[in-house]
């Protein structure tokens, strides 16, 4: 069976709970495991299925994401209906607004769809860490004749206000939605869990036409598709969950068992980047058959340098991305972005360093997570001293310490006079 399949990437989250990461980034476009962005798991699962007409819908704090899908994710101009658009917000409803929910952003892009006329349309959001055959999904989609399938997977229930929480038959049908609500019914047998969306959701394209259609022209909608679109529709459209748990990754083991985190707090992006640099990850980053893909990048390899007693340059369980030099200094389970410089004798365990971070000689670092382009000065201890740390940084009430970076500079061209 051909299907045309149009996939809409809801990108223009503000990530407040992320902040001070996201004070000049959208939360899709914050760095994850070194290289990446958040949103290269997204783009990189629609690729991987065989999905190449994307739409990615921006809004807040835009331009480091533009400038990452402009360096990693841009498709030539030969075949036409291969593309990755990035669309601002164009206010065109009649009050000129910017996106009022994610229901919203997809009416205002209406006419992407229209003019596409695809038989599906994919949605989904921008901003978690996860790996999915979006095929295995849609065939799923269509083999239960839906008109809406959502994607879904157990959580513990003291999450349950975090998530739209579903209720489903013997059969997968949906009967009961419930957008974060703490007394959510949990899954039967299962008192401790709850049935959670992932937020990603299969559509057929006429039925999502008149339902944010439908939606805008009622006054009293938050224009929010978890609250306000799908629990209105229980008993009158054939609505499935589709069973993340059973979605397989070409080149890893049968029993693997699939991953998803949401990101959305400082200390849960803090851990699944963690479990990215684990001795058994449980998500390969080095699967060939199902690549995570990002903006290339000519650096120089990582260096080690030094191998004497106290001064040798050497990283352990960790990540490290190119042009790091750890210069007879040590690293422990910590992911590395791009041009780290970690000085003699330093020590630097369980974090995250951006781009561009320069680390001193002599400094200790723990459990932290450093912004691009900051210089710790030599000597500097960070994550021994918590009520130290609360006066200088941000700490989280984990005691991880979060320290906010600089803005890059962007080289631009010189004019000879």
């Amino acid at each position: 069976m051909e299907l045309k399949v149009l996939a809409l990437v809801l990108a223009g989250g503000k990530g407040t709970r992320l902040a001070p990461l996201t004070a000049e980034r959208a939360k899709p476009a914050v760095p994850f495991g070194g290289k990446y962005r958040i949103i290269d798991f997204v783009l990189s699962n629609l690729i991987n299925s065989g999905i190449y007409s994307i739409y990615v819908l921006i809004q807040f704090r835009s331009q480091s994401l533009l400038q990452h899908l402009r360096d990693g994710w841009q498709f030539g101009s030969m075949l036409q209906n291969q593309f990755i658009i990035p669309v601002p917000a164009q206010m065109r409803t009649p009050g000129e607004t910017w996106y009022k929910g994610t229901a919203d952003a997809v009416f205002q892009n209406a006419n992407l769809i229209e003019q596409s006329r695809p038989d599906v349309v994919v949605l989904f959001g921008a901003d978690h860490i996860y790996r999915m055959d979006v095929r295995q999904m849609i065939a799923y989609h269509r083999d239960k004749g839906a008109g809406v399938t959502i994607s879904a997977l157990p959580v513990a229930k003291r999450f349950a206000k975090d998530f739209g929480v579903i209720e489903v038959d013997g059969d997968g049908r949906i009967v009961g939605f419930h957008e974060k609500k703490p007394d959510a019914p949990t899954m039967p047998g299962r008192p401790d869990m709850v049935l959670a969306s992932m937020g990603n959701y299969v559509f057929d394209a006429d039925l999502l036409l008149d339902l944010v259609g439908s939606d805008a022209a009622d006054p009293r909608s938050g224009h929010d598709f978890g609250t306000d679109i799908l629990p209105n529709l229980i008993g009158r459209v054939p609505m499935y969950a589709y069973d993340y748990q059973t979605n397989h990754i070409a080149g890893d083991p049968v029993d693997k068992v699939p991953y998803w985190r949401d990101v959305g707090t400082l200390d849960a992006y803090y851990e699944a980047n963690m479990d990215m640099r684990a001795i058994d990850p449980p998500l390969n980053l080095y699967n060939r058959q199902w690549p995570l893909r990002t903006a290339g990048y000519s650096d120089p390899p990582a260096k080690f340098a030094f191998d004497e007693e106290k001064r040798r340059g050497q990283a352990i369980d960790s990540i490290l991305c190119g042009g790091c030099i750890i210069s007879g200094s040590t690293v422990k389970r910590s992911v590395l972005g791009r041009y780290v410089r970690v000085h003699s004798y330093a020590l630097v365990e369980d974090s995250i360093l951006f781009d561009d971070v320069e680390v001193g000689r002599g400094c200790r670092i723990r459990r932290a997570i450093i912004e691009k382009n900051v210089h710790i000065p030599p000597g500097t201890v960070i994550g021994y001293d918590a009520e130290e740390d609360r006066r200088r940084w941000q700490v989280t009430e984990s005691g991880l310490v979060v320290i906010k970076g600089e803005r890059s500079l962007v080289p631009i061209s010189s004019l000879t006079l």
